[in-house]
């Protein structure tokens, strides 16, 4: 998927200005990704063997785990894709539309989290529901 899918949509980006962050899950992290990532993005590349290394147990701080994923599947599988083409024309209609209100929503929400977790020292936060 990242050599077909991922790596030629980058064609239409100036890589050297995006990071790519991921989480340390081994299946996203074997060898021949790993280094593909590393040659595709250098130093800009957050992982669990990246440069940047992923932080542990931080899966709930991050725009892309806490909101984008779940949105994106959510509308991606609404109508049942049942071919490839089908399931990465949805993708790439779901991105396409994602709008920057939204977005201005999200790190909204993820400056609340950080400031959050700055003041409690990083202790857990179970009593806190963040909200979009």
């Amino acid at each position: 998927m990242i050599t077909n899918f991922f790596i030629p949509e980058l064609n239409n980006h100036d890589v050297q200005e995006l990071w790519f962050q991921q989480d340390g899950t081994t299946c996203h992290t074997a060898r021949a990704t790993i280094d593909l990532l590393k040659d595709t993005f250098g130093d800009r590349l957050i992982s669990r063997f990246g440069p940047v290394n992923w932080p542990p147990r931080s899966c709930d701080l991050t725009p892309l785990d806490y909101f984008l994923w779940g949105y994106v599947k959510s509308l991606v599988y609404a109508d049942k894709p049942q071919t490839l083409d089908h399931f990465e024309d949805n993708i790439r209609r779901v991105i396409a539309d994602i709008r920057p209100q939204m977005l201005e929503k999200v790190i909204e929400n993820w400056t609340s989290r950080l400031n959050y977790i700055r003041a409690s020292r990083g202790s857990h936060m179970p009593e806190i529901i963040f909200k979009m």
